[in-house]
């Protein structure tokens, strides 16, 4: 008994002191979805202000897979000490609804660090198709369903949650198309093998503005202020249609208590930052307030997310190809 009370009085001591040293090393943020993509450009500018933050390099590792499945498998096998994490988006809400065989929980398996920021989303198609707004896209949809194609960036993604209900609202099913990421199925938009895509406006903004896509609506309730000419998709018809990606910061889990404070304190450090919130405003994406940058306010955003989506999902079962 007295060893006993020893070892793990050994074991508070040696926890305190590894989270009062934290970090000592680089830390390791994966990235589950290719480079270049939304995903990405978040990870990429927040690894710089937590970084400085934290001062220590946050070094940002692509494992991109359909719905970001492999990524986070990998942090949530990494030791529980704080120096590998996972930045993942809308689609963790939507991986046990997507994936009946999926080998973790998102909501129990995890350590929680916190919310990052918001992203609306866009409808973009190629420059071939003949319909040039919103309203004449669906129509042409309605006609000739069985000749288009719906990229995503993967099964269980926040573009793939937009294609499902864009053909849930308008009742049809296209010929849906899962990439390992935005970045090479915008790619492939450009380039006419695809002819739809919703995703985040970090990946569509430039092809929009440089005249590389037709961009057919927002998925907000209010236009953009990046795109103030561009409609909302519910302002086009579509009553309700609303989908905001918002990206979360996760740890394997039994990460100390300190150390996801630490990294906590941290993350809301930097989403004061001022250059995090220019590079994140010229990308059209809003940081969170510090609230939701932690924790509790993480766990609590995916589990409502979860009692939303997969309701949905499980009722839209027709357009999950």
């Amino acid at each position: 008994m007295f060893r006993s009370l020893i070892a793990a009085s050994l074991l508070l001591v040696s926890v305190a002191a590894s989270a009062e040293d934290f970090p000592s090393r680089p830390i390791t943020l994966v990235v589950p979805f290719a480079a270049g993509g939304p995903t990405d450009v978040v990870a990429r500018n927040l690894a710089r202000s937590m970084g400085k933050a934290l001062k220590q390099t946050i070094i940002v590792d692509n494992r991109p897979s359909s719905g970001g499945i492999i990524g986070s498998e990998f942090v949530l096998q990494a030791k529980p000490d704080g120096y590998t994490l996972l930045l993942h988006n809308i689609g963790m809400a939507t991986l046990k609804a997507l994936s009946p065989d999926l080998r973790f929980n998102p909501s129990t398996d995890f350590s929680y660090v916190g919310q990052v920021v918001d992203v609306p989303m866009t409808l973009v198609g190629a420059k071939k198709l003949s319909a040039h707004d919103f309203p004449a896209l669906a129509a042409y949809l309605r006609t000739h369903q069985k000749d288009v194609n719906l990229a995503n960036a993967g099964i269980g993604t926040a573009s793939h949650l937009c294609g499902l209900l864009l053909m849930s609202q308008l009742k049809v099913a296209l010929t849906t198309i899962p990439y390992k990421g935005a970045a090479p199925a915008m790619t492939d938009l450009q380039g006419g093998q695809v002819d739809l895509l919703c995703d985040q406006i970090t990946t569509t903004i430039g092809p929009i503005q440089t005249n590389r896509v037709q961009a057919y609506g927002s998925t907000t309730r209010a236009r953009l202020p990046l795109l103030p000419a561009l409609a909302t998709l519910d302002e086009q018809g579509l009553k309700g249609f609303e989908v905001t990606v918002w990206h979360g910061i996760y740890g394997p889990k039994g990460v100390p208590a300190p150390v996801l404070s630490r990294l906590s304190q941290a993350l809301q450090a930097a989403l004061a930052d001022p250059e995090f919130k220019t590079s994140m405003e010229r990308l059209g994406a809003t940081p969170v307030d510090a609230g939701k940058a932690s924790p509790q306010g993480l766990l609590d955003q995916l589990r409502s997310q979860e009692a939303v989506w997969s309701p949905l999902i499980r009722n839209s079962s027709a357009f999950l190809q």
